[in-house]
C-alpha cells in the first residue's frame, strides 16, 4: 500500500515536468487598487493606460467597465455583485473594450447584459464577438425604408404603420398596455422571417417572466432571445443591458437578416444612468440627469437602419419604450426620445379604462415613415379610416351633452362606432394581413352598419374561418401584395357580407 511519502514523491516528480515544460515569458500586467467604492461604482487609482469603456476586472472576478477618465482617478461601473470588494483591493486592466457573444446561438436563449445565461441553461458557445459599444451605420450604407413590419395590430397597421428599419417610440403611462403593444408585435413574425430581440431594462423578474411566457406560448421562441436588466441587477448593469442588446441584433442585421428590437424600457435606463452619473460626481442639469443623456439615447438608436443592398440589406427596427407621468409626454425624457425617433405610439389611459385596447390615442400617434413602409394592399384601403375616425371621435362629443343630431350624423356616429370596435383587439391575438385586409374592406364598404355594435366582435372572431371556408384567397396575401383585384375584391365583400347576415341576429345566435 503506498504511503504519504510515496505519493509526495510522485507529486514532486510531476511538478518537475510540469515546470520544465511551462515556457516562461515576460507579461506585463496592469494593476490598480480600489479607492473608493459604494452602491455599483468604484473610483480606481494606479490605472493611467486604461481606455474609455475597457473592461477592469476586480476581486474574486467582478468585472467593471471604465466610463469616467480622470488624471489620477477612473470612475468604474460594476457589473456583478460587490461583496468581496473593498477599498484597497487590487483592479487589473484587460486591455480590452467590453463585449458580448452574438450570433445563432442566442437564438431562444435568455441571457443577461455580458451574455451570461439566465435560463438555466449552458453558457453561450460561440466564436464571434462584438463590441457594446458600435458606431451607427453611415448614410451611404443606408437604403430607404419601404418594407412594412406587420404589427398584427389594427389600429397601428392601418394607421400608423411602421416600416422595416424604422425606430418608433411607444409611450404612455404606467400599465396603459405598452409592453402589451410589443409582445403582440413580437408573437406576429411567427409568420415572418423577422429576428425578434426582447431587452428587459430595469423590469420586475416576475414582468420579465410573463413575457417570456408569452412568446413560448403564441409565438416562435426559437427565433427570439432576450436580454434581461432586471430591477435588482446592478444599475452598470441595466444601463448596459440596451447596448448589448443592440450589438447582439446587429449582428443579424449585418448577416442580412431583418431584425425586431424592443428596448422595454428606457425611461427606466435613463434613471439608472442618472443614478450612474450622480454616483460619479458628474454635473446634474434638467431633472437632475446629465447633460449627455440625449447623446446616450440618440447613439442607441441611430443604430436601427435599413442597410443598403451592397451591405446586405438587412434592417434593425428599434421600438423603444418610455413610460409618462400622467400623461405628460413634453418631460425631459419622453421629448428627447420622441426627437429621435420616426414617430410615437401613444396610449392613453382614458382610453385603457374604458377598455379600448391597445389603447392607442390616433390624434397623438404618428409615423414619419408612414404610408411609404405601408403595405400596398392596406394602404389602397384605409386612405380615409383614420379621417372618418377623426370626424366620429369630434362629433361623439357633441352626442354626450345630449344635442339633437341629423340622420346624416347619426348615420356617421354609428358608422364611426363600428370603426372603434374593429379596431378594439384582444391581447396575444394579432390578425393576419389577410384578417386586416378583410376588416378594413368591411368597414370601408360600411358592411358593419347594420350589425348590431355587440356582435362586431363575433364578427372578427369568426372572420378568419370563415374567409378559410369561403374566400381562401384573401387570406393568402403579403405585405408584398399590390391592391385587390377586381375579382378577389367583389368575393370578398360577398363573402364578408354573408358573414355580416350570420352575425346580424340576437346575442343568443350564432353565425352558421
Amino acid at each position: 500500500m503506498a504511503t504519504l511519502a510515496d505519493d509526495l514523491q510522485a507529486w514532486l516528480g510531476q511538478s518537475r515536468r510540469r515546470i520544465g515544460n511551462l515556457a516562461l515569458e515576460p507579461r506585463l500586467e496592469q494593476v490598480g487598487h480600489v479607492a473608493q467604492i459604494g452602491d455599483g461604482v468604484a473610483t480606481v487609482n494606479g490605472l493611467p493606460q486604461t481606455r474609455l469603456d475597457e473592461l477592469l476586472v476586480f476581486a474574486g472576478g467582478v468585472r467593471g467597465l471604465a466610463v469616467d477618465l480622470g488624471e489620477e482617478t477612473i470612475g468604474c461601473v460594476l457589473l456583478g455583485d460587490t461583496a468581496g470588494i473593498a477599498a484597497g483591493s487590487m483592479v487589473r486592466g484587460t486591455g480590452e473594450v467590453a463585449r458580448v457573444p452574438v450570433g445563432d446561438a442566442l437564438l431562444g436563449r435568455v441571457v443577461d447584459a455580458l451574455g451570461a445565461p439566465l435560463d438555466g441553461g449552458a453558457p453561450v458557445v460561440t466564436q464571434t464577438f462584438a463590441a457594446v459599444e458600435q458606431p451607427a451605420p453611415a448614410i451611404v450604407d443606408r437604403a430607404l425604408v419601404t418594407r412594412p413590419l406587420v404589427t398584427g395590430l389594427l389600429i397601428v397597421d392601418a394607421m400608423i404603420p411602421l416600416g422595416r428599419g424604422q425606430r418608433e417610440l411607444i409611450i404612455g403611462d404606467r400599465g396603459t398596455g405598452k409592453t402589451a403593444i410589443a409582445v403582440d408585435t413580437i408573437i406576429n413574425q411567427r409568420s415572418t422571417d423577422v429576428i425578434c430581440v426582447y431587452a428587459a431594462i430595469g423590469k420586475k423578474t416576475s414582468s420579465v417572466a410573463q413575457v417570456i411566457e408569452a412568446v413560448r406560448q403564441h409565438g416562435v421562441p426559437e427565433r427570439c432571445f432576450f436580454v434581461v436588466g432586471e430591477a435588482d441587477a446592478p444599475p452598470g448593469l441595466q444601463w448596459l443591458t440596451a447596448y448589448s442588446a443592440c450589438s447582439m441584433a446587429e449582428h443579424f442585421m449585418a448577416s442580412g437578416c431583418d431584425v425586431l428590437l424592443i428596448l422595454d424600457d428606457l425611461t427606466k435606463h435613463a434613471a439608472a444612468y442618472r443614478q450612474i452619473s450622480l454616483l460619479l460626481r458628474r454635473p446634474p442639469g434638467r431633472e437632475a440627469y446629465p447633460g449627455d443623456i440625449f447623446f446616450i439615447h440618440s447613439r442607441l438608436l441611430e443604430r436601427a437602419a435599413k442597410l443598403s443592398p451592397e451591405r446586405g440589406g438587412g434592417s434593425l427596427t428599434a421600438l423603444p419604450i418610455a413610460e409618462t407621468q400622467s400623461g405628460n409626454i413634453s418631460a425631459y425624457i419622453p421629448t428627447n426620445l420622441i426627437s429621435i425617433t420616426d414617430g410615437q405610439i401613444y396610449l392613453d389611459p382614458r382610453l385603457f379604462y374604458e377598455d379600448q385596447k391597445p389603447a392607442v390615442d390616433v390624434g397623438k400617434s404618428v409615423s414619419r415613415v408612414g404610408g411609404k413602409a405601408q403595405a400596398p394592399v392596406l394602404q389602397a384601403l384605409s386612405e380615409s379610416l383614420r379621417l372618418e375616425y377623426a370626424q366620429f371621435l369630434e362629433l361623439e362629443v357633441f352626442t354626450r351633452f345630449g344635442t339633437m343630431v341629423d340622420q346624416r350624423t347619426r348615420k356617421v356616429i354609428e358608422h364611426g362606432r363600428r370603426i372603434r370596435a374593429v379596431l378594439r383587439q384582444p391581447q396575444f391575438a394579432p390578425l393576419t394581413l389577410g384578417e386586416q385586409v378583410a376588416l378594413l374592406l368591411a368597414v370601408s364598404g360600411g358592411l358593419l352598419d347594420e350589425v348590431p355594435l355587440d356582435r362586431v366582435d363575433a364578427f372578427r372572431a369568426n372572420l378568419g374561418a370563415w374567409l378559410a371556408k369561403h374566400c381562401p384567397e384573401a387570406l393568402s396575401v403579403d405585405d408584398r401584395a399590390t391592391a385587390l383585384s377586381e375579382d378577389l375584391h367583389d368575393r370578398l365583400a360577398k363573402t364578408l357580407e354573408a358573414l355580416a347576415h350570420s352575425v346580424a341576429v340576437p346575442a343568443t345566435g350564432h353565425p352558421q
